[in-house]
């Protein structure tokens, strides 16, 4: 028994999870996918929710840099809209042909013979037809995504758990806000603003919150656990929740990434222990002797 457990223990890998980010992550930045998705974004603020186009770039990037996603700034400061709806409009138009199949991530993917699961802050229709078109549609486990994290239509902040669920529902018809927009283009023009910043209803990628209930929900163990992404704030918040992280699409190192990826084709070369399993599986054990296999961390 004492030489079965050494063995065991030599056998066991650094590793159980790979949580992947989707978009521009498992698809390069230049399929165009993201540059089209933002004018969507700025055209539904424009023609859905009467916003001066104008104003957009700088209201935009205050919101997106505050919380998250533009979407999530625009609940917090007091639009309410369909989330489906919404979905619809910014990823219903999207040039998804764009997106090739990669039958060498795919043949990636195959042989890392760990749990592998999507982590993205958009909608399930989007991330099914990005999936598809990348020809990784049977590659992962599940997929944490938007309906997982915002299973229903909410107007205030909750910290209830219960409120998560693992299959997305339908939120409710779109309701016409009276309240008063929140004006963070004036809160942060002001040298000593006085008033605090609204929060979201929406859980979304940066915040840690996020992070933790989607470990939570896939039972994820972040200490054994590889999160690859291409946001540099996403890999840090991942950080400190106690991820192991690979940033992808450069292969400069950042505070909080433990790799550095220019593609995610580069895996292979840039974490070679991750195919410590294979090699591993190769040991023979006759239990007659014990042997302790060195483990390359």
């Amino acid at each position: 028994m004492e030489f079965d457990d050494r063995f065991m223990q030599a056998q066991r890998t650094k590793y159980d999870c790979l949580l992947f980010d989707l978009d521009d992550t498992l698809y390069p930045y230049s399929s165009g996918i993201a540059t089209a998705c933002r004018i969507n974004i700025e055209d539904y603020m424009v023609e859905k929710l009467g916003i001066d186009r104008s104003i957009i770039p700088e209201l935009g990037n205050l919101l997106y840099k505050n919380y998250g996603t533009t979407m999530a700034g625009l609940r917090a400061i007091g639009y309410d809209f369909d989330y489906d709806k919404y979905h619809s409009f910014v990823h219903g138009r999207l040039p998804y042909d764009n997106i090739k199949p990669d039958p060498v991530l795919r043949s990636l993917l195959l042989n890392l013979p760990y749990r592998k699961i999507i982590f993205t802050n958009a909608d399930k229709i989007h991330a099914a037809k990005a999936l598809s078109r990348l020809g990784l549609e049977d590659i992962f486990e599940g997929i944490i995504c938007f309906e997982t994290l915002n299973p229903i239509h909410k107007n205030t902040v909750s910290d209830d758990e219960d409120d998560i669920e693992f299959v997305g529902l339908s939120s409710t018809t779109s309701i016409t806000s009276s309240s008063q927009i929140f004006d963070i283009i004036g809160h942060f023009a002001t040298p000593n603003p006085t008033s605090k910043l609204p929060k979201t209803p929406i859980v979304c990628k940066p915040s840690e919150d996020s992070i933790e209930r989607a470990l939570k929900i896939a039972n994820i163990n972040p200490q054994r656990t590889l999160f690859f992404e291409d946001s540099v704030r996403n890999i840090q918040a991942g950080k400190r929740v106690g991820l192991q992280t690979v940033l992808v699409g450069t292969s400069q190192r950042v505070k909080g990434a433990d790799f550095a990826l220019e593609s995610i084709h580069n895996l292979r070369e840039a974490i070679p222990e991750l195919w410590e399993a294979d090699r591993k599986s190769e040991v023979g054990y006759s239990g007659k002797v014990a042997v302790e296999t060195s483990v390359t961390a």
